[in-house]
């Protein structure tokens, strides 16, 4: 298996997520050795979620699953880069298609897009 250097950031290294077929980014998260092995081994993104301390596998509960195109390493072995088939074309779990639809306006954040499913709906929240 690759090797990253998951040590130098405390176990857990940023991972982004951006479309294969159009270049947007959808989302960064962070992965540990076990999600990245996950990863490696289902073809499927996996990170590890933070606020659960959980392997969290990226669309296990909505169905938007992340299907790995191609995989990225930076040069210092501690970021990576996943290019994936976003399925059902949701990344966010706000039913956005990218996690990054607000943008800066001056002192406000105005949001763009519509979202693709709605949240409470898919999660019960």
């Amino acid at each position: 298996m690759i090797e990253l250097d998951f040590e130098k950031t405390g176990g857990l290294i940023p991972a982004i997520a951006q479309d294969a077929a159009t270049g947007d980014v959808l989302m960064m998260a962070y992965i540990n050795s076990d999600s990245w092995a996950k990863s490696l081994e289902t073809g499927e993104v996996h990170y590890w979620s933070r606020s659960r301390q959980e392997l969290w596998h990226k669309g296990g509960t909505s169905g938007n699953v992340q299907k790995i195109k191609a995989i990225y390493v930076d040069c210092d072995d501690d970021t990576v880069l996943f290019k994936v088939e976003q399925v059902g074309g949701a990344a966010c779990h706000t039913g956005m298609r990218s996690c990054f639809f607000r943008k800066v306006e001056g002192d406000k954040l105005v949001s763009e897009g519509e979202p693709l499913f709605d949240p409470k709906e898919v999660y019960g929240k």
